[in-house]
């Protein structure tokens, strides 16, 4: 099967997401893959050419060494608007390029502009088109008034889809409040290999490195350290608390990196309120080797309202206990018996962990964790995606 992905972000420079986990697997599976991405990240070039022209690559694998993917890059204006407008000309040239050439037998979809071009020529040329969606697209976008004209581009999209995938129930029910019809919407969840995220692995360098020691307790993050993502105030509670043995490891960088550091520095956490920065992807089962529980202790807001990050299956494989605030798509997805501990606001993570620790329930939590993650292996989930796409594409 020939299968043509699009999306907004940058294919090698974020992620893995779900759309790397899937197709680097589908290529694997023999199914020929090609991505259409977008260079949003240029502004962090020290000194971007403005004007780059069409590049086609091959890149470097996110999970899967042996996936066999090519990247396409449409030309860009590197210059701020410019750089979005050129998508209504350079994407779209791209896009009829590949449909009418490459001829795939499915196109999905992850963006909101490309997303939209992508589906108007697709239904022009009876090709099937799959809108998948991992999250409230315009809800991410910076202002009021662009999110109000992606949610129109991201409402015809949905209402235009031959199907519509989505990663969870909340995200499900968002789709049909925007006007796409029930019958067409699948959900494919997040998943994780269970082979990689073994619970018997040891980081004993890991430990002796940070200063960790038996007795300790470990909360840990990981994952991009948005400004909602309520380190802050878990650091602030680690401050407030003085039990020595109990520390805050936070893998990944991000928004409030500096600060944390700067907090950490300043109150003499050196020991307890560990900044590891960004680790390579292949590390983190070691990593989270050395957690006792894990932390979404994020801010309820409208980006966050149905999201499940995929981290979430690999916190619960690696056997940890979960404290998560009371977003709806995570207690739509996983509820109250699965090894995830609810809290109402982000200052509440280190009384919870503390109230766990002290009723003894953490080997409890961490197998109820486990038992719910080996229901989600990747193999299984790739299976149903392409299982989507191949009857997609009979159909159509």
């Amino acid at each position: 099967m020939k299968i043509l992905a699009i999306q907004e972000t940058d294919w090698i420079k974020r992620g893995p997401h779900q759309q790397h986990h899937l197709l680097e697997r589908m290529a694997q599976r023999g199914h020929e893959v090609r991505v259409i991405d977008y260079e949003y990240l240029w502004q962090e070039e020290e000194n971007p050419d403005r004007i780059r022209g069409r590049e086609e690559l091959t890149p470097p694998s996110h999970v899967i060494e042996e996936a066999d993917i090519t990247l396409i890059r449409p030309g860009i204006v590197k210059v701020p608007l410019l750089d979005k407008a050129s998508i209504f000309l350079t994407h779209k040239k791209e896009i009829k390029k590949e449909l009418d050439e490459f001829k795939p037998d499915v196109v999905v979809a992850l963006g909101v502009l490309n997303a939209n071009i992508a589906m108007k020529e697709c239904n022009k040329r009876d090709i099937p088109f799959v809108y998948y969606l991992i999250d409230h697209l315009h809800k991410l976008l910076p202002n009021k008034t662009v999110q109000k004209i992606a949610k129109r581009y991201e409402k015809k999209t949905l209402e235009g889809s031959d199907k519509i995938l989505v990663i969870n129930r909340g995200l499900k029910d968002y789709c049909v409040e925007m006007g796409a019809k029930e019958d067409i919407i699948d959900i494919i969840p997040a998943g994780v290999d269970l082979d990689k995220y073994d619970p018997s692995i040891k980081a004993e360098d890991l430990e002796k490195k940070y200063g960790i020691k038996k007795e300790d307790t470990v909360l840990f993050f990981m994952g991009w350290i948005y400004d909602f993502s309520g380190m802050k105030e878990v650091a602030q509670s680690l401050d407030e608390n003085d039990d020595e043995n109990l520390k805050l490891m936070i893998v990944g960088e991000g928004d409030l990196y500096e600060y944390l550091q700067n907090f950490r520095d300043e109150n003499g956490l050196e020991d307890r309120l560990i900044l590891t920065g960004k680790v390579p992807f292949e590390d983190i089962p070691r990593y989270l080797s050395v957690a006792d529980i894990c932390l979404l202790p994020a801010y309820k807001n409208e980006i966050m309202e149905n999201i499940v990050p995929i981290k979430m299956y690999e916190y619960m494989a690696m056997k940890n206990p979960v404290i998560a605030t009371e977003l709806p798509g995570i207690m739509k997805e996983f509820g109250y018996d699965n090894g995830i501990n609810f809290i109402d606001k982000s200052e509440d993570c280190v009384v919870k962990a503390l109230e766990l620790i002290e009723d003894e329930k953490l080997e409890e939590e961490s197998k109820r964790a486990r038992k719910y993650a080996e229901k989600q292996d990747w193999k299984k989930i790739t299976d149903e995606f392409e299982e989507d796409l191949l009857n997609i594409s009979k159909n159509k």
